[in-house]
């Protein structure tokens, strides 16, 4: 996973740029900090969570942990505690991990691409008008971000480009607008 270092504070060491973040809290200076270790990072997630697309999340919520913990605690060698700030990260999505198992599902019951009802009245157009019904009462930056993400195929970083809507409150209204067009869904054709 490789990743573009930065040049522009490549003469600073580790300590000086934590110490210069903890003084500012400037995210570029947290970046080109990181930037310098995100091989190391991605290496040590592959290794314990034994997946490239779950290492670079990873990667990228850790990140998102550094600029909160980073201030709140004493750091002397920024890169062994980076080291640990992962490997507990990772120990910790393991364990959530675990708690949610796997169970047998006999495929014959599960859902495929064919819309279908017990009473078999439904159509895809019935479907389709349910939908639009449903996005349409959608809040308005939930209705934009799920067309976004699911009918433009856009990903979350550029629907953030694209709204200005912060990456966290990106995920959580796509997440929460397929909730609701789903139960909206769920109730119109109950309604029929």
């Amino acid at each position: 996973m490789p990743f573009i270092k930065s040049k522009k504070y490549s003469n600073q060491t580790d300590e000086e740029l934590v110490s210069a973040y903890k003084t500012s809290s400037d995210l570029e200076l947290l970046s080109a900090l990181y930037l310098r270790y995100t091989d190391l990072v991605y290496g040590v997630c592959l290794k314990y969570l034994e997946d490239t697309e779950l290492a670079k999340d990873a990667v990228m919520n850790i990140y998102e942990e550094l600029v909160s913990k980073l201030i709140k605690y004493e750091v002397s060698y920024f890169k062994s505690w980076l080291y640990q700030l992962a490997k507990n990260h990772c120990l910790m999505q393991i364990r959530r991990d675990k708690k949610f198992r796997k169970a047998d599902v006999d495929i014959s019951i599960m859902q495929n691409e064919e819309i279908v009802h017990l009473n078999g009245e439904f159509t895809n157009e019935d479907t389709f008008k349910y939908m639009q019904f449903c996005l349409d009462n959608l809040g308005m930056e939930q209705k934009r971000t799920v067309e976004l993400f699911y009918l433009n195929n856009k990903c979350y970083n550029e629907i953030v480009e694209i709204t200005g809507i912060e990456w966290k409150q990106v995920r959580s209204l796509i997440q929460n607008g397929r909730r609701n067009l789903k139960n909206c869904m769920d109730k119109q054709m109950q309604l029929s």
